[in-house]
């Protein structure tokens, strides 16, 4: 039952970045491929009606860790105190730049509001990034169970790091440079004219930057966290999820240079899944790692609600997904197509 909880969280997550990630890629790149108002908010027309319901997929992540490990959610939302009231208020002024912008035609009000969806768009990207790095590189878990973790130390892993250091920020690169391509890709997907020529020249520099940071990390990783291939090394038919990612991120470089883009935003969406999916395998059936000894971790056995308490969450949680999903599919499914100029008188 824990390991199925397990991969119930781990699939809301895989949701969740796949879906808000090519929304926060638009925010990344929307400053540099969106450059005449009529631009700005085609831009933003792309993903307005479907990036609040793309979050739902995050809550729920959340509110699942609470119901099925909840050891696991109380040490990481205590340790990661000072992170999560970030990345609140990052949420709190992307929201605000979305609903805010259309509501006076200044330049300067218009132009605040947009530096701040992308500035907070970048950000989110590197916070989440510099999570996932947290959770695999370990945490300063003591025998309770618990941790703190400043901002930064030393910038180096070790027994006491911080929340930044080499490898949490190269996973965060990593991380916004993937988003971004996704984003790209999404983009080129919905819109047309110049806006989507510019944005298919982005989506080959997000690739330049893409491949070394991706290569990099996934050589380092291993080195930061013996776990990982310890684990692929007992479990070897794990290594279909990082062969899996390879493979779909170059077919999304091949599909994106024949102009193929609904494909090369499938291998994007695939890439991620597969790079989620890898960590996962790589640190079950850890959920926090500690850094300074290895008893103290917490692990989906340790950390896990009641065996009854699980069994009964599993019947609601069959009829919430369900009625997530049709939600999910109506929306996009709703407003699928290209998204054509938007009048100066409508919403964004």
């Amino acid at each position: 039952m824990e390991v199925l909880w397990l991969v119930i969280v781990v699939g809301m997550l895989v949701g969740y970045v796949v879906l808000d990630g090519f929304d926060f890629g638009v925010g990344v790149l929307y400053l540099l491929v969106a450059r005449s108002e009529d631009e700005r908010r085609t831009t933003l027309a792309s993903i307005g009606p479907i990036w609040s319901g793309n979050e739902v997929w995050l809550i729920a992540s959340g509110g699942l860790l609470f119901f099925a490990f909840p050891r696991a959610y109380a040490a990481g939302f205590s340790g990661f105190y000072l992170a999560l009231i970030i990345v609140l208020w990052l949420f709190i002024l992307r929201g605000l730049a979305l609903e805010l912008r259309s509501h006076m035609a200044h330049p300067i009000w218009t132009g605040f509001w947009d530096g701040g969806f992308a500035a907070a768009s970048g950000l989110l990207s590197i916070v989440f990034g510099a999570a996932l790095g947290n959770l695999i590189r370990g945490v300063p878990l003591d025998s309770t169970g618990y941790f703190f973790t400043a901002l930064w130390t030393d910038f180096t892993p070790g027994p006491e790091p911080g929340i930044l250091d080499w490898y949490t920020v190269l996973v965060a690169l990593t991380t916004t440079a993937l988003l971004a391509l996704h984003g790209a890709y999404f983009l080129v997907m919905k819109t047309v004219g110049e806006l989507a020529l510019r944005s298919r020249r982005m989506a080959t520099r997000c690739e330049w930057m893409t491949v070394p940071l991706f290569a990099i990390t996934a050589v380092v990783t291993p080195w930061v966290q013996p776990v990982i291939s310890e684990a692929f090394a007992a479990r070897p038919t794990g290594l279909f999820f990082p062969a899996s990612a390879v493979f779909a991120l170059a077919g999304a470089l091949w599909a994106h240079s024949r102009g193929r883009e609904v494909v090369a935003f499938a291998c994007s969406s695939v890439t991620l899944i597969s790079i989620l999916a890898s960590a996962a395998w790589g640190l079950f059936p850890n959920l926090l790692i500690s850094s300074g000894n290895p008893a103290h971790s917490l692990t989906i056995y340790n950390a896990a609600a009641s065996p009854h308490g699980l069994s009964i969450g599993l019947g609601w949680f069959t009829l919430g997904i369900a009625l997530v999903v049709a939600y999910s599919l109506f929306v996009h499914r709703l407003f699928w197509g290209k998204v054509e100029s938007r009048p100066v008188n409508g919403p964004y």
